[in-house]
């Protein structure tokens, strides 16, 4: 996947003059945006792309000068598939542990990305390595935050048999943000495969119950349980669809918005 050519590095956070006091209010005052391994990678899906990791980077800042406080999970499909070694007669736990330390590495690309056009950012992970990152402290993650920090939680749970998407669920809740932002490569969430079928419907707004009922995959299900759990609303969006992500933090309708 190849996009758009890097911009001049702008002022972060602590730089307001970057901020237009014309734009509409977003809706969202805290956000955890979950992002898949594959997002990070050039060409083939594998590895880690540095202007890929950029063009994320400055997207993510593009949200950030709105004045929206994010938090970023991102999993690890571009270096460890932990199923593959599962396949192959891996220990679960020892392949699950792998993935968590991939994500370690990919949140490291981000940050150095993200600090390079200005963002201060701080990357914390669940499991601990401190030489390169801090562990994960609620109260010190929502400190980050209101400081105008962004904050990339690795390691998922800290636990094997969880995905990344459990991961972004339960720190979505522990942080309190008011939404879950799952970044995909299409419009939002589907009756039907639309790569397969062109009449597809995209729904703009499902409950819990509905997705249930029909079985459409939004997260997964354990994560997707303990939204529902604890009220807790998604929004699935086309990431790299240009706009889309600063339209969703102001609450406009883009994507496909689950919600109790």
């Amino acid at each position: 996947m190849q996009h758009r050519e890097p911009s001049t590095p702008i002022a972060g956070a602590d730089d307001q003059a970057s901020y237009d006091a014309n734009q509409p209010s977003p809706r969202y005052h805290r956000v955890i945006l979950k992002l898949s391994g594959e997002a990070l990678s050039g060409q083939g899906g594998y590895g880690i792309a540095p202007d890929e990791v950029a063009y994320l980077a400055r997207r993510i800042k593009a949200v950030q000068d709105l004045g929206v406080q994010v938090a970023i999970v991102i999993g690890a499909g571009n270096l460890w598939r932990g199923a593959t070694g599962v396949a192959r007669g891996m220990d679960q736990a020892t392949a699950d542990h792998m993935g968590m330390i991939a994500t370690v590495m990919n949140g490291m690309a981000m940050r150095d990305a993200l600090e390079r056009i200005n963002i201060p950012t701080r990357v914390q992970t669940a499991i601990e390595m401190n030489r390169v990152a801090e562990p994960y402290i609620r109260l010190r993650a929502i400190r980050h935050l209101d400081k105008g920090r962004v904050v990339i939680f690795c390691g998922g749970t800290g636990n094997p048999y969880f995905t990344t998407d459990t991961g972004a669920a339960l720190r979505g809740m522990e942080i309190d943000a008011d939404v879950i932002i799952k970044a995909t490569k299409v419009d939002g969430v589907y009756d039907s495969d639309p790569k397969k079928n062109p009449n597809a419907k995209l729904y703009q707004t499902l409950t819990f119950d509905e997705a249930l009922a029909n079985r459409l995959e939004v997260m997964d299900s354990t994560a997707f349980t303990m939204c529902r759990d604890n009220k807790k609303t998604i929004l699935v969006i086309n990431f790299w669809k240009e706009g889309a992500l600063e339209a969703a933090v102001r609450g406009e309708p883009v994507g496909t918005l689950v919600t109790p």
